[in-house]
């Protein structure tokens, strides 16, 4: 049986490309960048699919999550696997961090090692308050709300006086179902963005300034919005780096996204750890940067 150090993990939808395909083309691009760098370290890799059941997962050292983007409509069945390999193999980023940054009440963690989030009230599973009564408590005028599980703005709504009523129903049998997520509508990123940091090993690599399309308050590329240079400030890469740190164990990777928030101060609005875009192809060194950090651990 053929051993490996590291796998890349993907999504079978990202394995192979169709003439044309821009968008799994940067998928693909992207992996190759770190699938790259890792045989630079001299380290043995292949690149499969999270739910490939042919792979014996024991054959590999290490499984680095990259593209699973598929996990969020399959989390049932991405749970059962998780676990399973876990006790196979080490993974990137570990099993526990990955559990803990897939549930936003993460950022309650955060806050309490001194990381400044947004104004945020978590609502918990099953609670009978209507979006009006809540909206009322936290006065709340214009405000977005959201899954604390959840990936690609999956039942995330801009709520104001003006369509509260018509979200009512959904909300009701959302939180009959899941704990949702209430924040003040962020004015400054639709003015300005919202800044992904980079930071591998502990240590800020490089930036993104994003942009909702116009009439969108969705940064996100599926959404219409755009990916833009960006250089940070020093205070910016602190605060990216302080991120990082606030976690109970240092990940491998990790993207932190900010805004400036209402109250003209920068604010993390996600931390994201399991699959997170990261713009290899913006700062290629990045992706060297990650294997380094990998083929240490290989020597451990």
């Amino acid at each position: 049986m053929k051993k490996y150090d590291v796998v890349i993990l993907t999504s079978k939808s990202y394995l192979t490309i169709k003439e044309g395909d821009n968008y799994i083309q940067n998928v693909i691009d992207e992996d190759n960048y770190v699938l790259q760098s890792l045989e630079k370290q001299g380290l043995k890799v292949i690149r499969l699919s999270w739910d490939d059941t042919s792979f014996d997962w024991s054959s590999t050292k290490f499984i680095l999550f990259r593209t699973t983007w598929d996990y969020s409509e399959r989390f049932s069945e991405f749970s059962k696997w998780l676990e399973k390999v876990s006790q196979q193999a080490i993974l990137l980023n570990s099993e526990a961090i990955i559990r803990w940054n897939l549930d936003k009440h993460y950022l309650l963690d955060l806050q309490k090692n001194g990381v400044h989030i947004c104004e945020s009230y978590f609502i918990e599973k099953g609670a009978s308050k209507t979006l009006e009564e809540l909206s009322t408590q936290y006065n709340l005028q214009e405000f977005v709300v959201k899954p604390c599980i959840s990936a690609g703005s999956r039942h995330t709504y801009k709520i104001n006086s003006e369509n509260i009523a018509a979200h009512e129903a959904i909300f009701s049998e959302l939180i009959s179902q899941e704990a949702m997520i209430m924040q003040p509508f962020q004015y400054n990123i639709v003015e300005k963005g919202e800044v992904s940091y980079m930071v591998m090993n502990g240590k800020f690599t490089h930036a993104v300034l994003k942009k909702a399309k116009s009439g969108d308050f969705r940064v996100q590329d599926d959404f219409g919005g755009s990916v833009h240079e960006y250089t940070p400030t020093q205070q910016e890469i602190t605060f990216a780096e302080k991120v990082v740190q606030a976690c109970f164990e240092s990940p491998i990777y990790a993207r932190v996204d900010a805004f400036i928030d209402n109250n003209n101060q920068l604010a993390l609005a996600e931390l994201e750890l399991v699959e997170p875009e990261l713009w290899f192809r913006n700062y290629p060194k990045a992706a060297d940067e990650l294997a380094i950090g990998i083929k240490e651990l290989t020597q451990i």
